[in-house]
């Protein structure tokens, strides 16, 4: 990631915000994070679902899920940022349309990117927004486990990455994928903030065990398969494409 400065860092030229840096941490320094988080919530209290649904391509998988008692599940694993253009462009053409064809046989994860600090904070490279982005699609993935609606709202998200986590663009990809907006605010609020910054380190650091550096990168089977980066495919020896991905997740299925 760090040859896209010039393309990936949001407003590099402009000042900070008085009081604020990428820095999330817990405990003595968590009431500025609780801060940020109630008030970008504080909207959401008083939304009521009763608007269409935005027109936007959703996950919906090709049949209907056939439970599988024996089969073992092949893990697939995306490593992201929120406010990446890699990742969203390695969620559109790679992630999503694989899931689609091989929902019934992979279990995803979707990780995402930071830098642990002391005091057990994260550091996020696009700052304070992206944290809370990827704190709002972590409370997603939470509270709803099903991949066809957790990464279509994280998709929903994604396709605006620039606007994370703006409160409009938060309530339209909710409503439009089902989610209740007081239980992604209770989330991300419980305990003051505790409980999504708890969840963001633990992935922040399951991508740091698994040795990955760059958003977006996608292991299958808990090896690295594929890395978008700079807006370009790399280090994807079986191909960067969504047969190929869908090729290799069946061959380990059958295998399994």
């Amino acid at each position: 990631m760090d040859e896209k400065q010039a393309y990936y860092t949001t407003n590099a030229n402009a000042p900070p915000p008085p009081n604020m840096s990428g820095r999330l941490v817990r405990r003595r320094n968590l009431w500025p994070v609780a801060l940020v988080v109630l008030v970008f919530f504080y909207g959401f209290w008083g939304y009521v679902v009763g608007q269409p649904a935005i027109p936007h391509a959703r996950f919906i998988p090709q049949q209907a899920p056939v439970v599988e008692q024996d089969a073992k599940l092949v893990p697939l694993e995306a490593h992201i940022m929120s406010k990446c253009p890699d990742a969203r462009d390695c969620l559109r053409d790679l992630v999503l349309p694989t899931m689609m064809k091989t929902y019934q046989k992979v279990n995803f994860t979707l990780s995402y990117i930071g830098t642990p600090t002391e005091n057990d904070g994260i550091d996020c490279k696009h700052g304070p927004s992206e944290c809370m982005g990827n704190i709002i699609e972590l409370c997603a993935a939470h509270l709803y486990p099903d991949p066809k609606i957790n990464l279509g709202f994280t998709m929903c998200l994604t396709r605006e990455y620039q606007a994370i986590p703006e409160r409009s663009l938060v309530e339209d990809c909710a409503l439009e994928h089902a989610i209740d907006i007081k239980e992604l605010n209770d989330c991300a609020t419980q305990d003051d903030g505790a409980l999504g910054l708890g969840m963001l380190r633990d992935s922040v650091r399951r991508s740091k065990d698994a040795g990955v550096t760059k958003s977006c990168t996608v292991r299958l089977d808990n090896e690295i398969y594929c890395i978008r980066d700079g807006g370009e495919w790399k280090d994807c020896p079986h191909g960067s494409g969504v047969n190929d991905l869908v090729i290799a997740i069946e061959k380990l299925h059958r295998s399994a």
